[in-house]
């Protein structure tokens, strides 16, 4: 059998911010008013500060304003709610992001919430969840749904397939087993407690790795043919399934880095846009 294509979530994303970019300045042009992404950081976890600043130079690149909060570690959970509930507020904000962890003395949870469902381009509150699960119009969690779109750019209908997710994050693995659902697959969720993990991965045509333990999942457990997302990302750019291994007996692979990761930004950027568009009254963009 041959080795795996390459599902290439940079040159995808690449095309998806031009688009967003297009659809900003034409959005700009119609309104006087440009999309406003912001993004709010408590602490200063070296990764998070990378990831937001990588976001804030994507925003530039497709023409979105970005305001960026800086909290210290110490915020509390009303000082977090607080900030958050003003960007709510503001019609100058369009889409708001708080980059997690934020601390293990913060209710992260109340923290998302307080982000208005319409601002929630991240798609990480109760009310962006219920819509993806109810395939009613809303903000998926970006993760997911850029794994969507990689789905959809390399052809695999998920309609009729047997797909495993292994994770249950709360932004990562139960929406996406949603939305795969939503588009007739049958899924199967693993985790942490799952007997026999192997067993249930053999079985699936569609795997979505997205755990956060590094090489957790063999080739030897892929399926021949199976279409493999690795959703995982660990120190030193390794994912959660061993790519060596895998790319022999899938069908198309996402690499780490370069896979699912672009994505994310992708989608948070579209989402952004059409925020922005909703709220401004501008439709057809």
């Amino acid at each position: 059998m041959s080795q795996a294509r390459l599902m290439d979530g940079t040159a995808l994303a690449r095309r998806i911010i031009g688009e967003t970019g297009d659809r900003a300045a034409g959005l700009t042009e119609r309104t006087g008013t440009a999309p406003c992404l912001a993004t709010v950081l408590v602490g200063e976890d070296p990764a998070s500060v990378t990831y937001v600043r990588m976001k804030q130079n994507r925003c530039r690149t497709a023409g979105i304003a970005s305001r960026h909060v800086a909290l210290p570690a110490a915020t509390t959970t009303g000082e977090l709610v607080g900030t958050i509930e003003e960007l709510s507020a503001d019609p100058g904000v369009h889409g708001i992001l708080l980059q997690h962890p934020v601390g293990d003395h913060i209710d992260e949870r109340a923290a998302f919430e307080a982000i208005a469902s319409g601002k929630d381009v991240d798609g990480v509150t109760f009310a962006s969840f219920a819509t993806m699960s109810f395939g009613l119009p809303g903000f998926v969690s970006c993760t997911p749904g850029g794994i969507m779109r990689l789905l959809d750019a390399y052809g695999v209908d998920p309609a009729g397939k047997r797909a495993v997710v292994v994770g249950r994050s709360a932004i990562l693995g139960k929406p996406v087993g949603m939305l795969l659902l939503a588009r007739d697959a049958t899924v199967t969720y693993c985790h942490s407690r799952t007997r026999d993990l192997s067993a249930a991965v053999r079985e699936a045509d569609i795997v979505v790795a997205a755990v956060g333990r590094p090489r957790l999942i063999g080739g030897q457990d892929i399926k021949p043919g199976a279409v493999v997302i690795d959703a995982g990302y660990n120190a030193g750019n390794v994912g959660d399934v061993d790519f060596d291994s895998a790319v022999e007996r899938a069908s198309l692979i996402t690499p780490v880095p370069g896979g699912v990761g672009p994505m994310t930004i992708a989608m948070l950027l579209e989402q952004t846009v059409e925020a922005a568009a909703r709220q401004l009254g501008v439709a057809g963009l």
